[in-house]
């Protein structure tokens, strides 16, 4: 008589490969998660150079809406950005004129920018030769592009958000265009904060300062 077959091994063995096979799906669901709230954005300008490069990607969190000074956001500006000769909310302010913009148009473009928050709601702000001037302090700035003296980067009259208003500037001041000639942003119009950026494969300059 032959002897009976080791009944339990297989089993055991079947009951391995399941436990393997749900680890692996909790796995990539866990992982699937992680991506939900992440969106990828293409950089089509300089505005952001030396931190973002043209054709850099980045991607941006959709559920950090509220950012930090210093982060780098994806959002929509208002609608005076849209024109090529951008339009401030407040006459005698912005392009071509002695003080930043600091009413935007009521409208939102459908346009996606990507700048960096220099100032947020009630802060003061001012611009000195490119550089953020908060509360009455210059904001530390390393990553910024040196921006040669002119109305486009000097606007020394300081003014204060509003209530969920934030001011964005690009890295490179003295070619972005940004709230200086359009305005704050309202907080509704942020669509999430820069969280990884790559440019063929490489890891491009940190997204914060």
């Amino acid at each position: 008589m032959s002897e009976p077959l080791p009944i339990g091994r297989p089993v055991r063995r079947r009951y391995g490969r399941r436990l393997f096979g749900v680890a692996v799906l909790a796995l990539a669901a866990v992982w699937l998660l992680s991506q939900h709230d992440l969106r990828a954005f293409k950089v089509t300008s300089g505005s952001m150079e030396p931190t973002l490069a043209v054709g850099a990607r980045v991607e941006v969190d959709l559920a950090a809406r509220t950012p930090r000074i210093g982060d780098i956001v994806a959002f929509h500006p208002p609608a005076g950005a849209d024109p090529q000769a951008p339009v401030c909310g407040a006459p005698g302010q912005g392009a071509g004129y002695a003080e930043a913009c600091a009413i935007a148009t009521p409208q939102e473009s459908r346009t996606v920018f990507i700048k960096r928050v220099v100032a947020g709601p009630g802060d003061t702000i001012a611009i000195v030769a490119g550089h953020a001037i908060r509360d009455g302090r210059a904001e530390p700035d390393p990553y910024v592009a040196p921006c040669a003296a002119g109305s486009s980067c000097t606007f020394p009259a300081a003014f204060r958000l509003a209530t969920g208003e934030y001011y964005m500037l690009g890295d490179n001041r003295g070619v972005s265009d940004d709230s200086r000639f359009w305005g704050p942003v309202p907080a509704a119009w942020i669509i999430g904060t820069v969280v990884r950026c790559s440019m063929l494969g490489a890891v491009c300059h940190p997204v914060r300062g």
